[in-house]
């Protein structure tokens, strides 16, 4: 073969071969999805309307939220439309565990959470949402925030941590094995932001907690993803309530009549929350940043830019 043909043809050949390989298509983007196009959803409140339209979940289970401790108000922006409830400090809502046996979640039974958030405060401990018992030891399963102690799945030691999004399940309603309170949960890396909104979520699969902040896996070393699987605790007949950005504890002898005597739980805008019986994958909680966090930050910027 002529050296110069021979040298033009393998200098095409690698040139088309590299414009190939640069031209090769990115993975496609994340659809955005609603909650209710999930498999799996046991109840969703987007806090939408008034009255009870409000506080009544949609999916599987129709369940309303119970005001406590003063009526919520509405702030005028929101996820899932123009509202959120906004929680002031000691405010929160439940549902009878007799009222609510759809989110009676236990044994082997994969569970996730999500939440749309703005906190308000500092506090420590603040707890979102779920079936979480801490006076009477009948812990099942909760989403968190800010509080100061994250977990090592392989030593079960703590260390400092503030600020983050946490998953929680139980095995045994009390505290973990051979330590003061339960330490069987997933924490993030992120510092969430005050006064600004988040996704966050959990999931957990009988084989590691997941936690999740604005549509990605919040990796944290052992700490999150958090190896466990054990089953979650039945609580039974007597088991907890489902509340909403107050849990019982031990300093608070008064629950559920009267007000919290302590200093944590959630207090900002609560833009949605969501529960379902099976683990979430990454892609669905990527779809479901895109298509609320995402959808609210596109109509922000065209409500700003005045189109």
């Amino acid at each position: 073969m002529n050296p110069v043909k021979y040298g033009a043809v393998s200098a095409f050949l690698f040139l088309f071969a590299g414009v190939a390989l640069s031209e090769t298509p990115a993975k496609d983007p994340v659809k955005g999805i609603q909650p209710e196009a999930i498999p799996g959803l046991l109840s969703f409140w987007d806090f939408q309307g008034e009255g009870e339209r409000r506080l009544t979940s949609r999916g599987k289970y129709r369940y309303q939220l119970k005001e406590m401790h003063g009526e919520i108000a509405s702030a005028p922006e929101g996820v899932f439309g123009d509202s959120a409830l906004s929680i002031l400090p000691l405010q929160w809502l439940m549902i009878r565990r007799e009222d609510c046996p759809g989110l009676n979640l236990h044994g082997e039974q994969e569970v996730s959470m999500v939440a749309w958030i703005k906190r308000s405060h500092d506090g420590p401990w603040q707890y979102i949402a779920g079936v979480w018992n801490e006076r009477d030891a009948r812990r099942q399963y909760a989403l968190f925030t800010c509080g100061h102690r994250e977990t090592d799945w392989k030593t079960l030691e703590r260390s400092e941590a503030r600020y983050r999004a946490m998953g929680y399940v139980s095995e045994l309603g009390g505290a973990t094995a051979g330590k003061p309170y339960c330490f069987s949960y997933g924490t993030g890396g992120t510092l969430l932001q005050k006064d600004h909104w988040h996704m966050i979520a959990f999931t957990y699969d009988m084989k590691a907690i997941r936690v999740y902040v604005d549509g990605q896996l919040d990796q944290n070393g052992n700490c999150n993803p958090f190896i466990w699987s054990e089953p979650i605790f039945d609580g039974g007949k007597e088991g907890a309530d489902f509340t909403v950005a107050q849990r019982p504890l031990p300093q608070w002898p008064g629950y559920p009549v009267a007000a919290p005597i302590h200093s944590e739980g959630f207090a900002g805008l609560l833009g949605g929350l969501a529960v379902f019986d099976r683990c979430l994958s990454a892609d669905e909680i990527a779809g479901l940043q895109q298509g609320t966090m995402g959808r609210k930050k596109k109509a922000t910027e065209v409500a700003t830019s005045g189109e």
